[in-house]
């Protein structure tokens, strides 16, 4: 009877410790619009005044079931997307812009959708193709003033759906605006030979940049958050000087 308790102990072991594993979410990633800049764009660019949350971690997984009409699809976790009491920031446009998506896993895709206030303004149908990383889709005839635009990318072999919206403001004329440079700033002169840190620039986690003469290493995805405010709840390790 003793090996047969050894044996029931070792396979119950077994299973607490494959049991983690076997629930851990697996990690997902998809896509968002980056230009013009969604509301997850601007938040993962850290271009607004106040805290959105873990969204702006990880922009591209605005995620839900098809058919939402909130800029979160209803996904309680991205509600601070559907708070239009926030500033959100306007981009200045023409009567027509083209929508820059950024793709992080193609999906097969059945159609991508725009509304313009809720009112749909424009459908695209890949029937089930898988897009390329870099999607972009043209609208034109946009009425003047300011609008938000939602975007809705339906994927074909799920019931699942990934959202943006976009805040502009439309006036006469066409095309997109021109892009207003990201200031970055410089590094001191010294010996420092690795990549610099730039505002404007995505790092994942354990990318390695330069700025004001030390090194610091990211500890997950981040754009637009400056090394100086690298400390023990910070996205920067401060490595030390160059």
């Amino acid at each position: 009877m003793r090996w047969r308790s050894a044996l029931v102990g070792a396979v119950v072991g077994a299973a607490a410790l494959l049991a983690p594993v076997a629930l851990a979410p697996a990690a997902s990633a998809h896509g968002w619009i980056t230009n013009p800049p969604s509301r997850q764009d601007h938040c993962a660019s850290g271009a607004v005044s106040f805290d959105c949350g873990g969204v702006k971690y990880e922009p591209q997984s605005v995620e839900a079931p098809k058919g939402s009409m909130k800029c979160s699809g209803d996904n309680a976790g991205f509600a601070i997307l559907d708070d239009t009491s926030k500033p959100w920031p306007r981009t200045q446009i023409g009567s027509s812009v083209t929508m820059k998506w950024k793709l992080t896993a193609m999906h097969a895709t059945s159609t991508w959708e725009y509304f313009v206030d809720g009112v749909l303004h424009r459908t695209f149908n890949d029937n089930g193709a898988r897009p390329n990383q870099i999607v972009e889709h043209s609208l034109d005839n946009l009425p003047q003033g300011n609008h938000t635009i939602l975007a809705r990318w339906n994927v074909a072999d799920t019931a699942m759906a990934f959202y943006s919206c976009v805040d502009v403001t439309v006036g006469s004329g066409g095309g997109n605006p021109t892009p207003t440079p990201t200031p970055t700033d410089p590094t001191p002169p010294g010996d420092c030979t690795g990549t610099v840190w730039d505002a404007g620039t995505a790092y994942v986690g354990g990318t390695e940049v330069t700025y004001q003469g030390h090194v610091y290493k990211a500890k997950w995805w981040t754009r637009g958050e400056s090394p100086a405010s690298a400390g023990q709840w910070g996205v920067w390790q401060d490595l030390g000087a160059c």
